[in-house]
């Protein structure tokens, strides 16, 4: 199982904060470094404010150098799906090919209403989450070197005459598209997605969700081969008992909690839960990293975790 390094920095960080965070993450072999994209704190003040994801993550394409990024997940409500094949696209020519563009429809109201950002109800919300993920994909697809340009009509964007530039250095940027909605969420991820993930469930919750992901594709005529299966989950480890409880406290969170909902506990557990996960199918962790000042905590991973999994 590959492991990822996954931040939440609207909880409090700066961008070297993230920097920091992500440096440490190449050095030690993690698959990529992934950031939330959120403007509001859940919890705390969340000083010193948030970041944009986007602008962090152009910054980290210049400041590193094979770690692959990006989001889980960018907001569909926050850009116009024109401009953000535009940044995704430039971000990923500034690392040389490195991105992947995590994105969902967006569920965090008081962000929305903070920042002045319209918040439609959710069946509009999956609506233009669906046409950014045709426009998105579309554009990056469109091969103009005939002079055509790329038209897409749709309820909510239309785009006519796009000369559909610039494109990625990758010829396929990764597409995750995740969560736990039954019918459309598993359609758009069979249609779109190169990865789906899920996060912050249980093992059977996974299992259920990866089961009608597959069905979806299956009735697309699509191979269930061709899609990564991951998880997000919260980390929290120690090299013995009262380091994790230290490192559990300096997040808030309770021992136990963290033990039956995370990737936590000494080394051995948390291999144990990440096993549990590959068994039914689960191929990536992003190991959601809440102490961004603990870079010991990713060496620790790094030397105990990583080489069993």
């Amino acid at each position: 199982m590959e492991l990822r390094v996954f931040t939440e920095p609207q909880q409090g960080a700066t961008y070297d904060d993230l920097l920091a965070v992500a440096l440490r993450a190449e050095q030690l072999g993690f698959g990529a470094f992934f950031r939330s994209d959120h403007y509001l704190s859940m919890g705390g003040d969340g000083q010193p404010g948030p970041t944009d994801a986007w602008t962090t993550l152009a910054g980290l394409a210049r400041d590193t150098t094979t770690i692959r990024l990006g989001t889980m997940m960018t907001s569909a409500t926050f850009r116009h799906p024109g401009p953000l094949a535009i940044q995704v696209a430039g971000v990923d020519q500034m690392s040389g090919g490195r991105v992947e563009l995590g994105i969902g429809a967006g569920w965090f109201e008081a962000e929305h209403t903070a920042y002045g950002i319209p918040f439609p109800g959710t069946g509009e919300r999956f609506d233009r989450f669906e046409e950014q993920l045709a426009v998105v994909t579309g554009l990056w697809a469109h091969d103009g070197s005939d002079g055509s340009t790329y038209t897409y009509e749709g309820a909510h964007y239309r785009l006519d005459g796009g000369p559909a530039l610039p494109k990625p250095v990758q010829e396929s940027v990764p597409v995750l598209v995740g969560g736990r909605g039954k019918r459309r969420t598993p359609a758009l991820a069979a249609q779109y997605a190169t990865e789906f993930n899920l996060p912050f469930v249980d093992v059977g919750t996974t299992q259920a969700q990866f089961g009608r992901v597959r069905e979806a594709m299956a009735a697309r005529d699509r191979d269930p081969a061709t899609m990564t299966w991951s998880n997000a989950l919260v980390v929290c480890v120690g090299r013995d008992e009262a380091e994790f409880r230290r490192r559990a406290e300096a997040i808030g969170r309770e021992p136990d909690e963290l033990r039956e909902n995370g990737v936590a506990g000494l080394p051995g557990e948390a291999v144990e839960t990440l096993d549990r996960y590959a068994a039914i199918g689960s191929e990536r962790a992003y190991l959601q990293v809440l102490d961004l000042a603990d870079l010991d905590h990713l060496d620790l991973i790094a030397a105990e975790v990583m080489p069993h999994v």
